[in-house]
């Protein structure tokens, strides 16, 4: 049990030592904040989701892309469509609950939310990142 606990700890320790190291430094730590990728069946829905994750303050920005062709296997086919595709810049620690709160309000049965890290980028741009999400 104490290894599970240690296990379960462990992202909290991590994430309070880098914004430890963070403060001290003045440095951003790779990784800290992270653009998700979400893909929309048109603007409207686009413009929708993008407003429900601003007013829930999941993110500090996002972007809505022009259509672009999609092409990809759904239930055995191979499908083509056109997409509207958010870039949504926000804190990794926000990444689970930016999923969740978009699945349930996302039309499609299975909707791309994927996200990377930030590895670096202008400081100043990354701290109001830091600013415009409330931590947790």
């Amino acid at each position: 049990q104490v290894v599970t606990l240690s296990l379960l700890m462990y992202p909290v320790l991590r994430s309070l030592a880098l914004q430890l190291h963070s403060a001290i430094t003045g440095s951003y730590i790779s990784g800290t904040h992270s653009i998700a990728f979400i893909n929309c069946l048109n603007e409207q829905i686009a413009k929708d989701i993008a407003r429900a994750i601003m007013d829930k303050k999941l993110a500090a920005c996002v972007n809505i892309l022009p259509k672009s062709s999609a092409l990809y296997f759904w239930k055995g086919e191979l499908e083509e469509s056109t997409e509207i595709l958010l870039l949504v810049k926000t804190r990794t620690s926000k990444i689970g609950e930016l999923s969740n709160y978009v699945r349930s309000i996302h039309p499609f049965e299975i909707p791309e939310i994927i996200s990377l890290p930030i590895d670096q980028g202008n400081p100043l741009y990354l701290k109001w990142v830091e600013e415009s999400v409330p931590r947790d």
